[in-house]
């Protein structure tokens, strides 16, 4: 999921801090294009854990299924 960055008003209130225009815009555009990319959302965070909470399942139950096919054929 892509969050949205106001990088002109990012540069704005750079400059309105006292920092150059041109820094400024500069920071914005490095911002925009090498930290926003990385941010991750709540919506990806979940994703993410769904996918984990789906692997662990199937581990439990190829485990569980592992050990009840052992008891079957140990020697009682």
């Amino acid at each position: 999921m892509a969050l949205a960055f106001d990088s002109l008003a990012y540069a704005k209130h750079l400059s309105a801090a006292g920092i150059k225009a041109g820094e400024a815009e500069a920071h914005a555009e490095a911002v925009r294009k090498f930290i926003m990319p990385d941010i991750v959302t709540k919506a990806d965070l979940q994703a993410a854990l769904d996918r984990q909470t789906i692997k662990l399942g199937a581990i439990v139950f190829a485990a569980a299924g592992f050990i009840i096919a052992a008891l079957r054929f140990l020697p009682h």
